[in-house]
């Protein structure tokens, strides 16, 4: 049933097998990394935080129906935060791109360039360990953020490389144009 479950909400085939689990799972990361993105361009200060941190836990609760865990939204909402703590860097990033939208004109334009690459890079990189964690049988009583601290950062540094390798075939694609 859980499968089943899983299988209508994320639009795609039932999660049989480990690799076919796994596949899912990263699609919905990646979908809910471009949507924590966007969500990072709200304008109004700590809302934008909220949307981002109400993104996650949703993400998470849809990866815990893939990998057929249960899911308690308070269990979830705790490990969020302590797998954000376990980033400061990016997380304080996140929460001062949001006060700076507060100051007028040039803290909301600096904002909005900030906050939805920083809100974007922590949404995959919780994704990435939550589905490791899962995929090794693992559940949300038994995850420890700070086991998972160098995979999110070589998950962070991944999602770095990518938005660099994305941002630069963009500026030769421009280039090549007419």
């Amino acid at each position: 049933m859980a499968q089943n479950s899983a299988s209508s909400d994320t639009g795609e085939a039932t999660a049989d097998t480990p690799e076919t689990r796994e596949e899912m799972a990263s699609k919905l990361v990646d979908r809910f990394a471009l949507w924590s993105g966007v969500a990072g361009l709200i304008p109004v200060p700590v809302i934008d935080v909220f949307a981002v941190g109400g993104l996650q836990i949703q993400m998470v609760r849809r990866i815990s129906q893939i990998y057929d865990v249960d899911f308690s939204e308070n269990r979830g909402k705790a490990l969020i935060a302590s797998l954000a703590g376990s980033m400061i860097p990016a997380t304080s990033g996140i929460g001062a791109a949001s006060v700076l939208k507060a100051v007028p004109v040039i803290g909301t334009i600096a904002g909005g360039f900030v906050m939805p690459a920083l809100s974007a890079g922590a949404t995959y990189a919780i994704g990435k360990a939550f589905i490791q964690h899962f995929a090794t049988g693992g559940t949300l009583l038994d995850f420890n953020p700070p086991d998972y601290r160098e995979f999110i950062k070589r998950q962070r540094d991944m999602w770095d490389s990518r938005k660099g390798r994305s941002a630069k075939s963009s500026a030769e694609a421009g280039a090549t144009s007419p």
